[in-house]
């Protein structure tokens, strides 16, 4: 029997999760639900069909993917109508540390940095010719 993965949701350890939220709530325009009460303490950030958890870092500092292993993105999201999305984000004043092209691996991308340091991109494979 083949089993379907669905979906993937990233998890952001964060030295304050409210703080994190609020980012991604004002900023990023994704609905915040906290599950602070909870024995494993937790708030889930939706948008559209993704969702981010955060939890505590236990007082351990975020260090990106890039800074621990020299490169990487700390999540990537797939997406569509990214320019439009990365104008949203300009908008916001979220920083873009790379904006919208075409990568050496066919992928159509933008990246931006989140309140932690983190790398996070938005692309899309593209179609092979």
């Amino acid at each position: 029997m083949h089993h379907l993965l669905l979906m993937s949701h990233s998890v952001f350890p964060t030295l304050d999760m409210k703080r994190t939220a609020q980012f991604y709530e004002k900023k990023m325009g994704f609905r915040v639900v906290e599950y602070l009460e909870a024995a494993e303490p937790h708030i889930c950030l939706y948008r559209d069909l993704t969702e981010i958890i955060l939890t505590q870092s236990n007082g351990q500092k975020v260090i990106p993917n890039r800074e621990l292993y020299g490169y990487g993105y700390d999540a990537y999201f797939i997406t569509q109508n990214q320019e439009e999305l990365q104008q949203e984000l300009i908008n916001a004043d979220v920083k873009i540390v790379r904006a919208l092209n075409h990568t050496d691996y066919n992928n159509k991308e933008f990246v931006i940095e989140d309140i932690d340091g983190r790398w996070i991109a938005f692309g899309i494979k593209q179609a092979l010719r």
